[in-house]
């Protein structure tokens, strides 16, 4: 039996709403819980020039929420003024809002604030001789007591909405948004004081200070300790802050802040760049920390794209990838090896070795470079081709593999642990120390001013040959292999336009992509190397990316993912028992190479053990 058709609406009239409808509507949009009314009035306080910042919590910010500033004020005249609807001193023109400076812009907060709560504003400026409080429900105007600033009282939020209080959670969650909102805030403004009451008590307080000891304020001093600082600049476009180490990874994403002009925002163009840039040493589904602060120029950026203003829309958001991923990738570039986690870093360019490196060694000896030149920036004069990289792989792998009797004898029994005595060499401080060890062909033991250091030898060594491959590929394209059938797919409209734009792109990664119609896409070439992968999958995510990110560093991470398979099978494998001169040629390669703290998969390449925790643990001067 067919289902009876829907019936048609009556013919509706159109009416304009009444303004408390409307209050409730952007009322609705503005304010999400009391972290967002906090979020609001201290925006307001650092756009009146607010030195001091005081948030003082009731239930956590439920029952009441005032923020107090020091600020210039509001004149008594232009206080009824503040809490009408799209009223605001920040702007006045078209211009002005395509390049605003200040944190809030709109106009709507306190009128939406003022629909759904018990308000009232007391200010005071440098000219009045006592500050006005201000009503926002019954409109009284009535002198009060304050010093030069403003104070914002908020009382019983959702009070007229007693459905949207319901979805509220409890007052220690709500008092964890609140405080949360004010550490990103504190985070961009180191000039200025905050504090954090709830009920009466001190919650949190930040003194004005530096940059650096604000972030070590908020988030502690162990983030300074894991974490690297940055500057990069690139034309109208300044980024700075601090990149956590891959080690000090987290499991959450609970420490991610990015700031644009002072604004904290959520962007998926800067995760997914600063995600790429990690892609290299982050192990498995572990989240970076980073605080970044992107300086732009304000027409350059739009910033009226959400109400609660924590989207922003660039005007050239394939360059603010390319930034922000290099700024990172630079500021993780440099390993703890190079400075011996506390030592002076070491030029090993300029300390060679004392002993002569047999033939296996000299794999692993750096390549010469100028000292005051940095090894990123070290290029080799003329780049092998695809051909000669794959073929010094094959020889590379053939001398690194272990001959089939040590094979049988290490199935067989346990490898017994080789120690022979240090070799002569000069009264150097390498970070990586001495050689002394090698422990049942896996790991390398080493010697260095601050203990002992275990070095996992085929990590260390895939991360060498890995970074070595990404500096003499450069342009050359990957070598394809030829499809007798071609695979085909049905495709989006957007992935047939990628495809077509891209092509050129698609073909330096060995895929030679075209379409079949306006609907299908046919595979007629994939990388040599990578015969055994999903060539249908692998395609749809590189078009993705294309799509959306800039394509020179899709092009950039797809190569490398392909040389980092060519490194893992070219590095040197377990049970392979090496010599002291090729151990520590290894290790004075690992001082000169970037990123060598991780393996091509984020794994560790070497531990330190200082002699406090050695005497830890034999009980030591217990």
């Amino acid at each position: 039996m067919d289902s009876p058709l829907p019936e048609v609406p009556a013919s509706r009239t159109i009416r304009e709403l009444p303004d408390e409808l409307i209050s409730q509507i952007a009322a609705g949009e503005v304010v999400e819980r009391p972290a967002s009314v906090v979020r609001e009035l201290v925006d307001n306080a650092l756009d009146a020039g607010a030195r001091n910042i005081q948030v003082k919590l009731m239930a956590g910010g439920v029952r009441a929420i005032v923020v107090e500033d020091d600020g210039c004020g509001i004149p008594v005249a232009q206080l009824p003024l503040a809490l009408k609807r799209h009223a605001t001193s920040k702007i006045a023109s078209l211009h002005d809002l395509e390049s605003v400076a200040t944190m809030g812009f709109r106009g709507e907060a306190l009128a939406a604030i003022a629909s759904v709560s018990e308000m009232s504003i007391a200010s005071r400026t440098a000219a009045d001789a006592h500050a006005h409080r201000l009503d926002a429900r019954s409109g009284e105007l009535q002198p009060a007591a304050r010093a030069r600033g403003t104070s914002v009282e908020v009382r019983e939020l959702f009070f007229s909405t007693p459905a949207r209080r319901k979805f509220l959670k409890t007052d220690a969650t709500e008092l964890a948004h609140c405080v949360e909102a004010v550490r990103r805030h504190a985070l961009a403004r180191p000039d200025v004081g905050f504090a954090i009451w709830h009920e009466g008590k001190l919650v949190d307080q930040w003194r004005a200070a530096s940059s650096e000891q604000r972030i070590a304020d908020v988030l502690g001093a162990d983030f300074n300790e894991d974490s690297r600082p940055f500057e990069h600049s690139a034309g109208p476009l300044a980024l700075s802050g601090r990149a956590g180490l891959p080690e000090a990874a987290r499991s959450r994403a609970d420490q991610q802040y990015v700031w644009v002009n002072g604004r904290y925002v959520r962007d998926k163009l800067i995760s997914h760049a600063i995600r790429s840039a990690y892609e290299d040493v982050l192990h498995g589904q572990r989240q970076p920390s980073y605080v970044l602060f992107i300086e732009i120029a304000p027409e350059l950026v739009d910033v009226n794209v959400h109400p609660t203003k924590i989207e922003v829309r660039f005007r050239d958001g394939r360059a603010i990838h390319q930034s922000v991923r290099r700024a990172f990738i630079d500021a993780l570039a440099q390993s703890r090896s190079a400075s011996g986690a506390g030592a002076e870093p070491i030029d090993s360019a300029m300390a060679p070795l004392a002993f002569e490196p047999t033939a296996a060694a000299t794999l692993y000896v750096a390549e010469p470079r100028p000292a005051a030149t940095a090894y990123a920036a070290y290029t080799p004069p003329v780049p092998p081709t695809a051909e000669q990289v794959r073929l010094s792989l094959v020889q590379h792998e053939a001398l690194w593999r272990p001959e089939p009797s040590a094979q049988d004898d290490a199935a067989a029994a346990p490898a017994a642990p080789t120690v022979t005595l240090r070799p002569q060499l000069p009264d150097q401080d390498w970070p990586l120390g001495r050689a002394i060890a090698q422990i049942q062909g896996v790991y390398i033991l080493a010697e260095n001013r601050q203990g002992l250091v275990i070095v996992d030898m085929h990590a260390a060594h895939e991360r060498v040959v890995y970074e070595r491959l990404k500096a003499r590929l450069g342009a050359t394209q990957i070598e394809s292999q030829p499809l007798l059938i071609p695979v085909s797919f049905a495709a989006t409209a957007e992935e047939v336009a990628a495809a077509e734009q891209h092509a050129e792109t698609l073909s330096k990664l060995g895929l030679d992509v075209s379409p079949l119609s306006t609907r299908t896409l046919a595979v007629r070439s994939r990388p040599a190397l990578l015969a055994a992968s999903d060539l249908v999958a692998l395609t749809r995510e590189l078009l993705a990316e294309m799509a959306q990110f800039d394509a020179s560093s899709v092009l950039e991470r797809a190569q490398h993912e392909i040389l980092a398979t060519m490194a893992c099978h070219g590095a040197v494998r377990a049970n392979r028992q090496l010599t002291l001169d090729e151990m520590n040629a290894l290790l004075r390669d690992m001082e000169a190479t970037e990123r060598a703290d991780q393996c091509n998969h984020g794994r560790p390449t070497w531990r330190q053990l200082d002699m406090r925790e050695l005497d830890a643990l034999f009980l030591r001067g217990r």
